[in-house]
């Protein structure tokens, strides 16, 4: 929930952004038979939600024609492995830290954030989009991308059996997969902030493409939405979860890990897109 709330939140931050920036501009008043409005530029809020992540970014494009816009897009948001399941119950030690447990992804070894910088092209099919009505195209993008690596912390209790439960706020590194892989072992997540010194970068691609939807594609504001297909291809494996290459040897019986995990270089998505700005 605190995710979502934030999500909204920076994405209605972009769209006044991107209104108030393009509110000192005029549209130019043509009159050739027909009095209306031609504009040359748009900025517009972008929302993305994939299959496993999500993405808030900002277009910003050149109207060339009625019919063919070429923009350039900024955005950044998280890509997940799609066997990530969330663990809502901690230990029951838990209690003893003064605080109920937060839940946690099993078996989670890095979080991946991705900063995409791409150049578009969109284009309208319809014969509504120099009027008002729903104008139907397509468009499609691509650029390069920075993938950030976090590590991903848990709390950990290693007190021996009656001991004080204290929390061990570790990272896996296959020495310790006796309890980070143990969920008798772990109280939950640990604080988000955990991990930023550590951060690796991982450079790559990206490749996307939609069919457009727009309400009014020549109106004063942007209201579009876009269903489409997303690549996004690094230059090495990237180890967001943890399978059965990434430690050796363990002592005690640990809970299984889901099979036939493998992380790749690579993310394919379906995606959904929310867009509002403005022309000028």
């Amino acid at each position: 929930m605190n995710r979502l709330f934030h999500l909204t939140f920076f994405f209605l931050c972009f769209s006044i952004l991107a209104t108030a920036q393009s509110g000192i501009f005029k549209p130019k008043e043509i009159s050739n038979g027909n009095k209306g409005f031609v504009y040359d530029k748009e900025i517009a809020a972008d929302l993305k939600l994939f299959g496993n992540g999500f993405e808030i970014g900002l277009n910003i494009g050149k109207l060339k024609t009625y019919y063919r816009t070429q923009y350039f897009h900024f955005g950044i948001g998280e890509l997940k492995h799609n066997r990530e399941f969330k663990n809502r119950d901690g230990i029951t030690g838990g209690s003893n830290l003064g605080r109920n447990s937060r839940s946690y992804i099993y078996g989670k070894q890095n979080n991946l954030y991705a900063l995409r910088v791409g150049y578009g092209i969109k284009r309208y099919y319809s014969e509504k989009a120099r009027k008002k009505g729903l104008a139907v195209g397509v468009s499609y993008e691509g650029g390069p991308s920075l993938g950030f690596l976090k590590p991903y912390f848990l709390e950990l209790n290693r007190t021996e059996v009656g001991g004080a439960a204290r929390p061990s706020t570790e990272r896996f590194n296959g020495d310790n997969a006796d309890f980070f892989l143990n969920t008798d072992r772990i109280f939950g997540a640990a604080p988000a902030i955990n991990g930023f010194n550590e951060v690796k970068v991982k450079p790559g691609i990206h490749l996307m493409g939609a069919i457009h939807f727009d309400w009014g594609a020549f109106d004063e504001y942007v209201k579009a939405i876009e269903v489409g297909i997303a690549a996004d291809i690094f230059f090495s494996e990237i180890p967001i979860l943890i399978d059965d290459t990434s430690y050796t040897n363990f002592s005690t019986q640990v809970d299984i890990i889901p099979s036939n995990v493998k992380n790749r270089p690579y993310f394919l998505n379906l995606y959904i897109s929310f867009q509002l700005g403005k022309r000028s």
